[in-house]
């Protein structure tokens, strides 16, 4: 009998052995050959030359930004927080795989007793005895349901690294947005500074025609308002740049009250080109993508776990140990014993749970691959809207210099005419807001540019690549 008992355990395990996962392939997306919006002259790097997996934002030539981002992997709270919860789902596929592995116990007990005295009226000695089990139990998983766990834990594991990922070049993106916005309000200041001089130097001019009984008071009071007005637009700028620093301060895990950014004024904005490369690549490179897939490959194995339910569950048991009433002698042969068991379980009915069970499991798998394509299309979508950007701004940039340089122009004229008493000060006014406008939109122009190539640079999903599945 206790042979019958072993070859059935030993056929048990060999079943075991033979279990597979459910069959898996990642879901299709409709993918173009090139994108639409590619900048004309732009070249098609290769999937592995895109980016680098270093520091992306090195692009843009600024220490100082360099040293930012750095900080962003020391102390970004909201990157702490996915790196622990990459962790809890690491641990959580150390504890799914052990459920392949026996579980051994260990136990020992004493106890001492004595019986009353019988109809002698004689009280027997107080007996004594020692045991000392070790118990095994061994679910085998013979129809992959617990493999099936663990994949799924894996998958799971896999998707949160990709988001701890994601969420790195999130508030990378972030801080570099930010500090090339400060950047940009910095030459605003600059050039809001330079136009408040040139204002007060008209007032002045305006006074003295005033003065003079050559010019009316309302030169003057239009003067003023020019004046006033430019100065609290370097007011706004001063409030803007401020809540910059402070969401920059967050973003490196420090507090606003104790972070700043000295001003400093570029130089030339750099505006690195940024390849594209092919829109398939896209689908190994965004670590968004590669999260929502590893959550489709995870729901796909909690379906083949869910369809293993349906089959009966084979348990294995055994027990050894010693009993004695000498602690000395227990290990001897004569006060052993043991047990060997194999349970087969099979639920007959339980009112459909087990068919809804996988059927959730089933709509849980077909959400997750709506998720994946619908990430994957919205992921295209970003790359050519940032190649549209890069693009149409690379226009506007000559157009507004242009339009800067003959505002400018017009503006020396007008004022110079307004002097000699050939133009009234309304067209001088005029001339002043338009040179002014022209200036702050070439200065903005700069800025988006800058800002579009770093959404670029996060559309193609930064320095980061998914490892091969």
């Amino acid at each position: 009998m206790n042979r019958q008992i072993v070859a059935a355990a030993l056929s048990v395990a060999l079943l075991a052995g033979c279990a597979r996962d459910r069959a898996y392939s990642p879901p299709t997306v409709p993918v173009s050959a090139a994108y639409r919006e590619t900048p004309p002259g732009w070249r098609v790097a290769e999937p592995v030359n895109i980016l680098d997996r270093g520091p992306w934002w090195q692009l843009f030539e600024d220490p100082l930004l360099d040293e930012l981002e750095r900080k962003v992997e020391v102390s970004n709270q909201s990157l702490a927080a996915a790196e622990a919860a990459y962790r809890s789902a690491r641990a959580l596929v150390r504890e799914q795989r052990a459920n392949l592995f026996p579980q051994i116990t260990f136990g020992g007990s004493g106890t001492r007793s004595q019986s009353s005295a019988g109809s002698s009226g004689i009280r027997p000695d107080p007996q004594t005895s020692y045991r000392v089990d070790i118990g095994l139990t061994w679910e085998p998983d013979v129809w992959g349901r617990i493999r099936s766990t663990v994949t799924a834990a894996e998958a799971t594991a896999q998707a949160s690294a990709a988001d701890l990922a994601a969420a790195r070049l999130s508030a990378q993106g972030e801080v570099a947005i930010n500090y090339l916005q400060i950047r940009s309000i910095d030459g605003s200041i600059a050039l809001v500074i330079a136009t408040v001089e040139a204002y007060q130097e008209a007032l002045r001019i305006t006074r003295n025609r005033y003065e003079a009984g050559i010019a009316p008071l309302s030169d003057v009071l239009q003067a003023e308002t020019q004046l006033a007005s430019a100065q609290a637009d370097l007011e706004g700028l001063d409030r803007q740049r401020a809540q910059l620093e402070h969401a920059i301060a967050v973003l490196i895990g420090q507090s606003p009250g104790d972070f700043s950014v000295p001003v400093e004024l570029q130089k030339e904005a750099v505006v690195p080109e940024v390849p594209p490369g092919l829109p398939s690549a896209l689908l190994l490179r965004r670590p968004d993508i590669a999260a929502t897939e590893r959550r489709v490959a995870s729901a796909n194995a909690s379906v083949g776990a869910a369809e293993a339910a349906f089959f009966p569950d084979f348990t294995m048991t055994g027990l050894t140990g010693f009993s004695g009433p000498e602690i000395g002698r227990l290990l001897s042969a004569s006060q052993s014993l043991w047990s060997l068991g194999l349970a087969v379980a099979q639920t007959v009915f339980d009112g459909g749970a087990k068919a809804a069970r996988s059927e959730q499991a089933q709509a849980e798998y077909d959400r997750a691959v709506a998720n994946y394509r619908q990430t994957s299309l919205a992921a295209f979508r970003d790359v050519e809207d940032q190649l549209a950007a890069v693009r149409v701004l690379s226009r506007q940039h000559e157009l507004r210099r242009q339009a800067s340089i003959a505002a400018d122009e017009a503006e020396r004229l007008a004022l110079n005419q307004y002097t000699a008493g050939r133009l009234g000060y309304a067209d001088v006014i005029v001339a002043q807001v338009a040179a002014f406008n022209a200036r702050r939109q070439l200065q903005q122009v700069i800025a988006d540019r800058q800002t579009s190539a770093v959404a670029l640079i996060q559309a193609l999903g930064g320095g980061w690549t998914s490892s091969p599945k």
